[in-house]
């Protein structure tokens, strides 16, 4: 778990620099197309496909295209049906996607880490929850196909590595998970970006040279990484400890304002649900076609 950590707290700065230098003043496509592009810079010279199953291949190209294009391309357009406050309540939904989506794939159903996962949003909720508008479907829909795709990228590179185990280092191919990403964001921002509404500051690069290298090159390897080291439970409620956290940095970096009281409840209920899917998942699996599960939910 430590990788999926060290990943929160990479990206619990993320937020605060998005919010901060790029919301508003620059382009989402753009944005988007450029942390592809930069994180791809980052690890393409490193990849060598020679020998590399076609399966494995062409799923790490479907993750990165749904992992990285597609959520962050339904998330960028929700902002124009739905308020700050609402997009965040919204995206507490992922750990039940993830849940729900790992225990499909390998054949079982684990009651205790869907509970833990439905902790985890319980927990965001009562960080997050401010009231939501009356005109809020059309973006509600866009955000949960947002979470859908987040979760199913990461479960099914989960998936792929367990099934292929392959002998070279991931970091020798990972470059196609930007590749898959460069596929759909490329074209979106061919079709609905404005140029000119690129970053014009120094800063502004900074932020999204940051972004790319660091946060989306570095955070999104090693976050799936980490989703192939522990169990769905784990790796659902992981998805909403980003919350509190992207709160705390904000807080003490940027002094917004924030409801303390509730900030801690709501992490006390997320931290419940990490001590609760580590105590008790593996007496807890359902399993079905005759597949034996192993100990911990592992297939």
């Amino acid at each position: 778990m430590a990788y999926l950590l060290f990943v929160t707290i990479l990206w619990a700065f993320s937020f605060s620099l998005i919010d901060v230098y790029l919301a508003g003043a620059v382009d989402s496509d753009f944005a988007v197309l450029s942390r592809v592009v930069l994180a791809a810079l980052l690890f393409l010279p490193l990849t060598r496909i020679r020998g590399l199953p076609l399966g494995l291949g062409l799923g790490v190209i479907l993750t990165g295209a749904l992992q990285f294009g597609v959520t962050y391309l339904c998330l960028y357009r929700a902002f124009a049906y739905l308020t700050v406050p609402e997009i965040l309540l919204f995206t507490v939904a992922t750990p039940i996607y993830v849940a729900l989506l790992d225990d499909a794939l390998g054949r079982r159903f684990a009651p205790i880490a869907l509970l833990s996962a439905l902790l985890a949003v319980v927990g965001a909720v009562l960080i997050r929850f401010d009231g939501i508008t009356e005109q809020y479907l059309s973006g509600f829909l866009l955000i949960q196909l947002a979470n859908f795709s987040f979760a199913a990228g990461q479960v099914a590179y989960k998936h792929l590595i367990q099934h292929y185990q392959p002998q070279r280092p991931t970091w020798r191919f990972f470059g196609l998970f930007f590749l898959g990403g460069i596929l759909v964001s490329g074209p979106a921002f061919w079709v609905f970006g404005d140029a000119a509404a690129l970053p014009e500051t120094p800063l502004q690069w900074g932020v999204i040279l940051w972004l790319g290298l660091a946060a989306s090159g570095v955070g999104l390897f090693f976050w799936n990484r980490g989703a192939c080291l522990v169990d769905g439970g784990t790796l659902a409620v992981m998805n909403n400890v980003l919350i509190p956290a992207g709160l705390v940095v904000n807080i003490l970096i940027w002094n917004r304002e924030a409801d303390l009281g509730r900030l801690a409840l709501g992490s006390a209920v997320i931290a419940l649900s990490l001590w609760l899917n580590a105590r008790f998942s593996r007496f807890a699996v359902v399993q079905w076609r005759g597949r034996e599960i192993e100990p911990g939910g592992r297939s």
